[in-house]
């Protein structure tokens, strides 16, 4: 069992129904996007990961259950942002680009997922004009653990 069911099965048992109700679990390949009905940032980077080829679905979920979803993949306090997905096994969360997206596909590491912790200005869904701060997308190894998988200035 991938650990994306198991973490929005384990989900369903402490959570009613509706709040989690969607159609199925994200075919292989497919992106599952969680965020909140009102960040605009959230479907910008939706948007930026759509133009990269990413089929991706994005559902929208009240906070605490955000937040939930986070905690059981893994997502700490300290590496969090926004929204929440998840592909082929691992989560993304916030505003990772797409190209570090597609660079853990087509290295597949023995990972949790990847993170951009905050809400840097210039990520993808994050463009302010010409205000771009430098920033680093980590990969969260299993242990809990995160490396620098890509720099971003």
């Amino acid at each position: 069992m991938d650990r994306r069911h198991f973490i929005l099965t384990g989900l369903a048992s402490g959570l009613s129904a509706a709040t989690l109700a969607r159609p199925a679990l994200a075919t292989p390949g497919q992106m599952e996007v969680l965020k909140s009905p009102t960040c605009g940032c959230c479907s910008a980077w939706v948007d930026h990961v759509v133009r990269a080829g990413f089929d991706a679905v994005a559902r929208d979920v009240d906070q605490e259950t955000l937040w939930t979803i986070k905690a059981r993949a893994g997502v700490t306090p300290e590496l969090t942002s926004c929204h929440t997905a998840f592909i082929d096994g691992y989560f993304v969360e916030g505003h990772v680009p797409a190209g570090d997206v597609q660079r853990l596909m087509a290295e597949r590491p023995d990972a949790l997922g990847l993170t951009v912790p905050g809400m840097p200005i210039g990520s993808p869904g994050m463009e302010m004009g010409d205000q771009h701060d430098a920033y680093e997308t980590l990969l969260v190894l299993r242990n809990g653990a995160t490396e620098v998988f890509e720099r971003h200035a």
